[in-house]
């Protein structure tokens, strides 16, 4: 692990990952908050460490010679940035060579600090990443990289159990080369081994470049809306339906957002994870953007900001310098909780963190503002949510805007979700446009439902304010709720 820099300013918050694995050797640098960083450059190199060490146990030249220029300039750039707070991981290519401690003496002359971990290390860690990104997960944690296959045991941030296999998608060809049946029967005695199992209302959490790039293969065939696959969850029958159709694929038709390096790797990973589905028996598989370098952050977190929720940090960090006050927002979501409100906490988290993001909206140039919100939504890395959630993100933030929703965000979640969402929208929209959102205003209004009908109770310093804008936004959100619009002036 690297030196710690315990200054303040822009260098100090930003942190760095390397990570030599067995098919790339790469460079992460993060800042934001701490909870959840956001990647600020990603640069990799294909030096397939793990071929040679698959092949004859040892690191080739050439692979080595790769890593090192690789290693050179990162070790570079982080000077040059000023950036010291810096963790470098070898893996399982390095870890099973007999030359890998030689090769780490070399990354050490460079300046940087290699630590080895071990296949235990390996997998509590990467688990330690998904628990970093689904706060509440249960289950099987499985790390697919180059040299080795990860399987830990997760709930909540308890990892356990971890264990590390020969089955990287380095090693898999040649497994495969004697047959399916011979190939299953290796792979299950491995996992049975291990104890890996999910219990009754567990998922199966996928970690790895080949499981991302199985997850985007499977968003293009389907037309997903969404790009990204971290947080796609999957019915365990209609992933193994693809698994099949992939493994039996001799030739795969492109797709955006998979290399072809990795679309050549997904019959082989498609034949093992299927048989990772089989022996684990999840209620669900989830696929996940975090692991082994996103673990090593989150390990060195203190308790309370373990525990903190990871997307309701990401927006306020996102949303504040766009203007987006948290108090305020928190203010608007209390001003509308007894009409759009619910007693569903988790819910009510995601309707204070959309409440942020509309008010971020009226930042951005009103000619973009709709195409806007909804890359804010789809396309850019939250963590701590999935598909439902970023189709509601999507529907409040159009009706923020009075904008239409389209069909392929009402595919991602349920009709009732999708309604919900809007009333959201609708409310805040309301509310903006009554008060220009000044929080001394808040208390000279009144929104609640009262035999059929949306009441909006004004003080009179306010009535002036009401004006047709006002009112039509009222009905919109009425009919929404299949209310009728009413105003009153509240008695003096």
């Amino acid at each position: 692990m690297g030196l710690r820099d315990t200054n303040s300013g822009h260098a100090g918050d930003q942190q760095a990952v390397i990570d030599i694995g067995s098919n790339t050797v790469r460079l992460v640098i993060y800042g934001g908050p701490a909870r959840a960083p956001v990647v600020l450059l990603n640069e990799k190199v294909s030096a397939r460490l793990g071929k040679g060490a698959a092949e004859h146990g040892k690191l080739s030249d050439k692979a080595m010679n790769a890593a090192l220029s690789a290693l050179g300039r990162y070790a570079a750039l982080l000077r040059a940035r000023g950036i010291r707070r810096v963790y470098t991981v070898a893996t399982a290519a390095t870890r099973d060579a007999s030359n890998g401690a030689e090769f780490l003496g070399k990354v050490a002359a460079l300046g940087l600090n290699p630590r080895l971990l071990s296949g235990e290390e390996e997998a509590l860690t990467s688990a330690a990443g998904v628990a970093g990104a689904f706060p509440n997960a249960r289950g099987v944690v499985a790390d697919l990289g180059g040299g080795s296959l990860e399987l830990v045991h997760i709930a909540g941030t308890e990892c356990e159990h971890g264990s590390s296999l020969p089955l990287g998608t380095l090693r898999l060809p040649a497994l495969r080369s004697g047959g399916a049946a011979k190939f299953k029967r290796k792979v299950d005695k491995l996992i049975e081994e291990t104890g890996s199992r999910c219990a009754p209302g567990e998922a199966l959490y996928l970690v790895g470049g080949s499981l991302r790039a199985l997850a985007r293969y499977h968003q293009h065939l389907i037309g997903s809306p969404i790009d990204d696959p971290h947080g796609l969850a999957m019915e365990p029958d209609a992933l193994l339906t693809l698994c099949r159709k992939l493994q039996r694929s001799t030739v795969l038709a492109g797709a955006p957002g998979v290399a072809p390096a990795r679309l050549a790797t997904l019959p082989d990973t498609a034949a093992l994870l299927a048989a990772l589905i089989a022996k684990t028996q999840p209620s669900e598989v989830i696929f996940s953007g975090w692991g082994l370098r996103e673990g090593l952050i989150f390990n060195d977190l203190p308790p309370a900001q373990r525990r903190a929720d990871p997307f309701a940090a990401g927006v306020r960090a996102f949303a504040e310098p766009l203007g987006a006050s948290p108090s305020v927002a928190a203010m608007i979501a209390g001003w509308t909780a007894g009409v759009v409100g619910s007693h569903d906490n988790q819910r009510e988290n995601l309707r204070l963190s959309a409440t942020i993001l509309a008010i971020a909206s009226q930042q951005v140039e009103p000619n973009l503002r709709s195409v806007t919100v909804v890359d804010w939504a789809l396309h850019k890395r939250w963590i701590g949510i999935g598909g439902p959630e970023r189709a509601m993100l999507a529907a409040c933030l159009l009706a923020n805007v009075n904008r239409e929703i389209p069909v392929d965000i009402e595919l991602l979640a349920k009709p009732e979700e999708v309604h919900q969402a809007v009333s959201w929208g609708l409310s805040v929209r309301l509310c903006r446009r009554l008060t220009g959102l000044a929080p001394q205003l808040f208390s000279s209004a009144e929104l609640a439902v009262a035999d059929g009908q949306l009441v909006l109770t004004l003080a009179p310093v306010i009535v002036p304010l009401a004006t047709e804008v006002v009112e039509k936004d009222l009905k919109l959100l009425a009919e929404h709720l299949s209310l009728k619009p009413v105003i009153e002036q509240r008695a003096l």
